[in-house]
């Protein structure tokens, strides 16, 4: 996809409508149009997808910084394009759940889950970071309730689904150790151990 750095992006923002402005009022307007039109048209890529692209890949890329500032460079996000609104939402919360701020990390979650999503893969991304944020907290029974929203989810990335198939299984061992432990049973002898079984002496 043709992306342009964000920094250029700006000085092409201002030389096209600066130009075309003082080309306008000192030459007449066919001299200065096809600059306004440069300045205008980046202007308007800038306000509907603002900085997302490359944050993005900053993230995939565990630069998480860099992604942070990228973000910030995103002065206006109320007028994002409303996909890219949920997308800028989703990495803020990404982000935020990185520093530990589980708190504010749930906010924008849950900013980005009420907005349009491209599909139903980046809406269990988003379900599987928030079940995350529970379970890291000790709330499985709130883990389990937001991983049931994952059931009627189309997802067709084989990635996402292994994780929520793996954290749909992570959430099941924890309900067996907590059954066990009811019954006063410990992991062991349940088979969930691992450890070795001890030989019965030789008579």
């Amino acid at each position: 996809m043709f992306k342009v750095n964000i920094y250029a992006k700006f000085a092409l923002i201002a030389v096209g409508l600066i130009g075309g402005i003082i080309l306008t009022a000192t030459m007449g307007f066919g001299y200065g149009w096809i600059f306004l039109l440069t300045g205008i048209l980046f202007l308007v890529s800038y306000f509907m997808m603002g900085t997302i692209q490359t944050a993005s890949e900053m993230v995939q890329a565990q630069d998480f910084v860099g992604a942070e500032e990228r973000l910030k460079l995103t002065y206006f996000p109320n007028l994002l394009y409303s996909t890219n609104k949920a997308i800028y939402y989703m990495l803020k919360g990404s982000l935020a759940a990185q520093r530990k701020e589980t708190a504010v990390a749930e906010g924008f979650f849950n900013k980005a889950l009420s907005m349009k999503l491209n599909s139903d893969d980046e809406k269990a991304m988003i379900l599987l970071q928030m079940a995350g944020i529970k379970a890291q907290q000790g709330n499985w029974n709130g883990a389990k309730a937001i991983m049931y929203q994952t059931r009627n989810l189309k997802v067709t990335q084989t990635m996402i689904k292994d994780q929520v198939k793996q954290f749909d299984q992570a959430i099941a061992q924890r309900g067996q150790v907590k059954v066990a432990q009811s019954m006063g049973m410990n992991v062991n002898q349940m088979g969930m151990g691992g450890g070795k079984r001890r030989r019965p002496k030789m008579r």
